[in-house]
């Protein structure tokens, strides 16, 4: 069972005890804590999410204190706090992100649907798990011709980990818009955090956006999967220093999201991880596919 790990190994010179930063993040103005917000130390590999109740916690070399956070989470604005402040208030707040109603659509009658990068169980090749930080990966899908079409499903696969114990996993799905100039993510047309589950005994999960209305934009989409780093996605992975011989425990976040190696060319893999885009790029032995996540877009033309 072939896993690729979204992560670095991060050497620390540092001597000094760790320390346990924890906190809860609310809502500004509803004064409501808010749940599953990712929590990035910035210029390291170490990263949080909030759980259901907006709370947080994760031990750190005490050299982390003079560094500063940055909180993310769909529906409010980036932020950036310095760690003193969260060790002293124990609670941060986090101001909603006001944007421009879309042209609000009355009624549409859609046609024919189609699916890009179709996907069954006996496709998977190869799983995305992760390590160390939030991580966002997502796949970028091209609009194929000048008839309108909008989002309708998307379905997301999943390879099988005996390591994570638990009946099911929880992830966060996301909807890009695409930058034209970089071609890389950017604004995230759902607007909404929409968290999914991934049961054990389930190959895949799929959600229907259709009441969304989500045009596919002319330069595509990107759709992202993002691992939570709850205590409900953790567990330890067992193994040995190949250079010790020692056995290890090593941190884990479910779900393995399921890979598969594809000839087209159009679907781009990035990865979003220490707050910047970056390419994923894994091909097969004879260089003639690339690896891809499992993931399926379902999309409706539009009735001329």
């Amino acid at each position: 069972m072939r896993f690729f790990l979204l992560f670095f190994f991060f050497v620390f010179t540092i001597t000094a005890q760790e320390v346990l930063i924890d906190g809860t993040i609310y809502d500004s103005k509803t004064q409501e804590s808010i749940p599953y917000v990712s929590v990035s130390f910035l210029n390291t590999l170490k990263g949080a999410s909030t759980d259901e109740k907006g709370y947080f916690f994760i031990d750190v070399p005490s050299a982390f204190l003079e560094k500063k956070v940055h909180l993310s989470s769909l529906g409010y604005k980036d932020t950036i706090v310095a760690v003193k402040q969260i060790v002293t208030d124990k609670k941060f707040y986090m101001e909603q992100e006001s944007f421009e109603l879309d042209e609000v659509v009355v009624a549409k009658s859609l046609g024919d649907s189609y699916v890009l990068n179709p996907v069954a169980s006996y496709d998977l090749k190869s799983g995305f798990a992760s390590s160390s930080t939030p991580w966002v990966l997502a796949t970028y899908y091209p609009n194929i011709g000048a008839q309108k079409k909008y989002i309708n499903k998307v379905t997301v696969f999943f390879q099988k980990d005996d390591s994570f114990k638990r009946k099911a996993s929880k992830f966060r799905i996301r909807v890009y818009s695409v930058n034209p100039e970089t071609k890389k993510p950017e604004a995230d047309l759902l607007r909404k955090s929409i968290i999914l589950e991934a049961f054990a005994e389930n190959d895949f999960v799929s959600i229907d956006l259709s009441a969304f209305n989500i045009k596919m934009p002319r330069e595509g989409v990107y759709i992202g999967l993002e691992w939570l780093f709850v205590p409900y996605n953790w567990y330890a992975l067992k193994g040995k220093d190949p250079i010790s011989n020692e056995l290890t425990l090593e941190d884990r976040f479910a779900p393995t999201f399921g890979g598969i190696y594809n000839k087209n060319q159009n679907f781009k893999v990035m990865v979003y991880g220490m707050g910047e885009w970056t390419d994923f790029k894994v091909k097969s032995k004879d260089n003639t596919k690339h690896l891809i996540p499992a993931v399926s877009l379902k999309l409706s033309k539009e009735k001329q």
